[in-house]
């Protein structure tokens, strides 16, 4: 398989089921984002963190690719079998973030950013998930957009912030607290 096609020269791609789009299209916008969150979350699992957090992470992985091609689907001409997101993948984040928040301190305050590499990478992903949010949230306005994708996107921003929380619990480090100036 050649890794150029040469049909991207002019700005524009195509999407699942065929349709041309230029490449500021917000459908590629979205799949874009949810492509740069995916390699955020491989920078964390390549931490020294722990290996259930590494196989959350692995899952999570694999369902925004899931996400990636439902969003890069053109939903009016696709017939391609696209691997579904289901109530169960959000199930696991809630339940996950369940888990953490039963052994983390209660949060009483906002949180800085920052701790250590690991909980950076943590707020990073946190961040570029919010805006892939956003972004597919906009996408949905015009355009068919699983509603399970923005549940998703919503509980994995959530999952993201807990699991900064937990990494620093668990080595330790004391959380930044932001404390504002009177």
């Amino acid at each position: 398989m050649k890794i150029y096609t040469k049909t991207g020269d002019k700005g524009q791609t195509s999407l699942i089921g065929g349709t041309r789009v230029p490449k500021y299209h917000l459908r590629i916008e979205s799949y874009g984002t949810i492509d740069e969150l995916n390699s955020y979350i491989g920078l964390i699992r390549d931490q020294h963190i722990s290996v259930h957090q590494k196989d959350i992470l692995k899952q999570i992985q694999d369902r925004l690719f899931t996400i990636g091609a439902l969003l890069a689907s053109d939903p009016e001409k696709s017939k391609m079998k696209i691997p579904d997101l289901k109530m169960e993948d959000i199930v696991l984040l809630e339940q996950e973030i369940d888990k953490m928040n039963v052994v983390l301190p209660e949060l009483k305050n906002f949180i800085l950013p920052g701790g250590n590499t690991t909980i950076s990478f943590c707020h990073l992903a946190r961040c570029i998930c919010r805006r892939a949010e956003r972004v597919t949230v906009q996408l949905a306005e015009s355009s068919e957009v699983n509603k399970n994708v923005l549940i998703y996107l919503n509980r994995l921003s959530d999952f993201l912030f807990v699991l900064g929380r937990m990494i620093g619990f668990e080595q330790k480090i004391s959380e930044n607290i932001w404390q504002p100036r009177s």
